[in-house]
């Protein structure tokens, strides 16, 4: 379905942009053709997931301020369904978690009398009032009795709770491909590499990891290249490069792992120098070349010492400097490097 949708979305686009050059008529063939093909969109049982996943919301948004009219209110009312489908959708999830959120909260009884038994060794209860609460232990067979007299709040420690689902969109079992071999490779190289981020990542963080899907992240990634570099093999190639070689570098985690996890978004990716996308090690080795070179250039040449031994022939005067050094073998004397200080004139001798 998410293929036929950019399918016919890719049509009435092509359309849309010929009906540009038809500048004499508002109700030409391709305007025509682009609003049938906005109508069959709207015909579509399209979800919050699957325009995320598409992108196709995102690129209906210049057809809505097209200069043709009829293009214009179409893909206007059909941006404004889809925006309709994308908050329902987020108002029904966030009433399925006030709702589990309330039944949580009623199973705590406000009877006189709570009765709590221990389910393993490791389980503990602890009870906290407005007023004056009594735990009596009864025996050792992992019974307690707690006994209050007013309000009463039951919060569970050291029973670690199951992990609560997900309430972002599942997860893609397939590549969502665009019929561009040149882009499906990118996804692919993308996906394979942030899917490596679960086999690396550390045990804190491993459930924030797998929660992520790294199908989707990828067609988002490859997205924003598409977007601001254009194909992969154009003008933008070594850029590119630079991107996919560092999300893929072996000894370069942290950087996969923060696209994974949203900490650097995919626009933000697109515009990253290649000195911010290396790895912390390859970050230290650069720092360590600009510190030796700054060090040599500030240390200079030979060390050089002034003298009013040598005249020079060029201008007759007498202050010069020079240094030494062993240009021959070891018998023989040393090469003198002398340079006038008054018109950088230089000269050596033996």
């Amino acid at each position: 379905m998410e293929r036929e949708l950019v399918e016919l979305f890719d049509k009435a686009k092509k359309a849309a942009d010929a009906s540009l050059n038809d500048d004499t008529s508002s109700s030409g063939p391709e305007v025509s053709r682009c609003v049938d093909s906005l109508k069959q969109l709207r015909k579509f049982k399209v979800t919050s997931e699957i325009l995320v996943s598409t992108q196709v919301g995102k690129k209906l948004r210049p057809l809505a301020k097209h200069p043709k009219d009829k293009i214009k209110a179409v893909a206007s009312d059909l941006l404004e369904t889809w925006k309709k489908i994308v908050i329902d959708e987020t108002m029904r999830k966030q009433n399925g978690s006030i709702d589990n959120n309330s039944s949580v909260t009623a199973e705590v009884s406000k009877s006189a009398s709570v009765k709590v038994e221990k389910l393993q060794k490791t389980s503990m209860v602890k009870v906290s009032t407005s007023e004056t609460v009594k735990v009596e232990k009864m025996d050792q067979d992992k019974t307690v009795k707690v006994v209050k007299t007013c309000q009463e709040e039951i919060l569970t420690s050291s029973v670690k709770k199951p992990s609560q689902a997900p309430t972002g969109p599942p997860k893609l079992k397939t590549l969502v491909r665009c019929n561009d071999a040149l882009r499906d490779k990118i996804r692919e190289l993308l996906a394979e590499a942030l899917s490596k981020v679960a086999s690396e990542a550390d045990e804190d963080i491993r459930d924030e990891v797998e929660a992520c899907d790294p199908i989707r992240v990828a067609v988002s990634v490859e997205s924003a290249l598409f977007e601001n570099l254009g194909r992969s093999n154009g003008a933008q190639k070594l850029k590119y490069r630079s991107i996919m070689f560092n999300i893929k570098d072996q000894k370069n985690p942290d950087l996969r792992r923060k696209v994974l996890l949203g900490q650097v978004q995919p626009q933000r990716l697109v515009t990253m120098p290649p000195e911010e996308m290396a790895s912390e090690q390859r970050k230290r080795e650069n720092n360590q070349i600009k510190e030796k070179a700054l060090f040599d250039c500030e240390r200079g040449g030979q060390a050089e010492a002034t003298t009013d031994q040598f005249k020079c022939g060029r201008c007759g005067q007498r202050k010069c400097t020079y240094y030494q050094m062993q240009t021959r073998s070891a018998d023989e004397p040393m090469t003198t490097y002398v340079t006038c200080v008054n018109c950088n004139n230089h000269w050596k001798f033996c």
